[in-house]
């Protein structure tokens, strides 16, 4: 059994290529596994393996200026959920391409998963689901607005075109772990509207704090680790990944003609060429006679 923590924080970082190195050398040391992103706003990632060597690594982070008071939710995993370990240096740690939006400054209200079924239910509350849409689309909160889009970065773009349609309402904002909604919601503030609220420790919070009968989730959680998804009670899900778009799939989706591994499923089959289904053909061999050896295949990682 490992233990997966999920963490992020923002606060300043002055130099975090000098971060990175002690950072990564430690993880290794530790047997952890994962990925964790730095930039000058702060740091965001999910790493695996054995409690002590995690707490080793929050004890490192927490030390710098700034980080002592950082948080974390753990969840299990029956498997190791990473194949190594990166440390990558980014210019957000979690990207929204609007430079004005800082989290440090002030973010929307925060809202505990046993004080949010009764906010969201609120006939003036209007609750927004801030993730991508492959995500949504294995799970969310019932009656939650589904922006649509493929990547966080288009939020902004997707805001100014349907903000008419909030008008005197109260809003909402979740996503997976609480980091995009700080972003988020400093921007809503922003943009003028005072009353702004989010999901505090994000949907792994609230799977794991609300019991599954008094639970307004529906679907499961999508996570970035090699469990794909979670559901009540934080309990691995049942969806695998399409290695070739990297979307989530259920088990009984490998029946589809579309589907053949590593090259295509009915999520992408229309969406690449035939040179890319030969390039995926090609890379899935190479998996395979890699794992045959006994070996780990990089691409595979």
């Amino acid at each position: 059994m490992y233990t997966c923590r999920a963490l992020y924080h923002f606060a300043r970082i002055d130099n975090p290529a000098a971060q990175r190195g002690p950072l990564l050398a430690l993880c290794e040391a530790q047997g952890i596994t994962g990925t964790l992103l730095l930039a000058r706003e702060g740091i965001n990632g999910t790493i695996a393996g054995q409690p002590a060597g995690l707490d080793a690594v929050l004890a490192h982070i927490r030390a710098w200026p700034g980080f002592g008071d950082l948080v974390w939710k753990d969840s299990p995993a029956s498997e190791q959920p990473f194949r190594r370990m990166k440390v990558k240096l980014k210019r957000e740690i979690v990207t929204m391409g609007q430079p004005d939006v800082d989290p440090t400054l002030k973010v929307g209200h925060y809202v505990t998963p046993g004080e949010w079924n009764d906010l969201i239910l609120s006939d003036d509350v209007a609750v927004i689901d801030t993730r991508n849409d492959y995500e949504v689309a294995i799970g969310t909160f019932k009656g939650a607005v589904d922006p649509e889009t493929d990547r966080f970065r288009d939020f902004p773009a997707w805001w100014e075109a349907n903000k008419h349609r909030f008008h005197n309402k109260r809003i909402a904002m979740f996503c997976t772990g609480g980091i995009r909604c700080e972003k988020s919601t400093n921007f809503l503030l922003q943009q003028g509207i005072e009353d702004v609220y989010h999901l505090q420790g994000g949907i792994l919070k609230y799977l794991e704090e609300v019991p599954a009968e008094e639970s307004t989730w529906e679907g499961d959680c999508f996570v970035f680790d090699g469990r794909v998804s979670v559901g009540h009670g934080l309990k691995e899900g049942p969806h695998i990944l399409c290695h070739a778009c990297r979307r989530p799939i259920l088990p009984e989706d490998t029946k589809r003609p579309a589907y053949e591994e590593g090259v295509s499923c009915h999520h992408c089959m229309d969406e690449t060429s035939d040179d890319d289904k030969a390039r995926f053909r090609e890379r899935q061999k190479q998996i395979a006679l890699a794992k045959a050896r006994g070996e780990e295949h990089l691409r595979s990682a």
